[in-house]
């Protein structure tokens, strides 16, 4: 069994990477689809995030306002508030996701497709977090690149100068809040360099599959 952490900045193309590892037989398990799911209406994390912030952060329709929710987080600096909240028990989840899978396949490679594995364990919202992978893999790519990719993603054909601008203020914070790539590389077994085409990435990642494959004993 092999124990692998994927991570990467905002726009850094990790989750691209992500579903290439997929591909190749990795188990991967992916850290915001885990938190979205425990942050819905009824969840004992929902229920903490509203007693925290109040109700405006719900929505009319009772979900949480993820909008809103960033503003508070990356605008108003309580980041940190809200991933003492949600980090223990998503990082919880992942465990025991984990040992399901290497009960049922104990030579496997368990990837956990997170953004903030080094930074969670830096803020103290999930200590020792990092020594829990056997092995990390970054994915970087220059802060420019990732914020035009960040924009393209999530902003619409027409978007007016003024959005736009607010998006990439936006981007910028949650980039700021992160750790630098140059940090962060320093201590992962792997760096995948996400800046060029994606056949690029995708030799970088058969290579990397097949040496996890291995280790793992498969």
């Amino acid at each position: 069994m092999l124990r692998v952490g994927l991570t990467g900045g905002l726009g850094s193309g990790k989750s691209t990477a992500a579903a290439m590892f997929r591909e190749q037989g990795i188990h991967l398990l992916e850290a915001d689809a885990i938190a979205r799911s425990m942050m819905q209406p009824g969840e004992a994390v929902y229920r903490a995030i509203v007693e925290h912030f109040g109700p405006s952060v719900v929505r009319p329709d009772g979900a949480l306002d993820r909008a809103r929710l960033a503003a508070l987080a990356f605008g108003q600096g309580r980041l940190a508030e809200l991933n003492r909240i949600v980090h223990p028990p998503v990082v919880a989840e992942q465990e025991r996701r984990t040992q399901e899978i290497f009960a049922s396949h104990p030579q496997a490679v368990v990837m956990i497709e997170s953004a903030l594995i080094f930074e969670a364990e830096a803020w103290g919202t999930a200590p020792g977090w990092r020594r829990r992978f056997d092995r990390v893999i970054l994915i970087q790519a220059p802060d420019d690149l990732k914020i035009e990719r960040f924009l393209a993603r999530i902003l619409p054909a027409d978007v007016s100068c003024e959005q736009r601008m607010a998006a990439e203020a936006d981007a910028r914070a949650r980039l700021a809040a992160q750790l630098p790539d140059a940090e962060k590389a320093a201590r992962s077994d792997y760096v995948i360099d996400n800046s060029g085409a994606l056949d690029a990435t995708r030799r970088q990642v058969e290579r990397i599959a097949a040496e996890l494959r291995a280790q793992a004993g498969v």
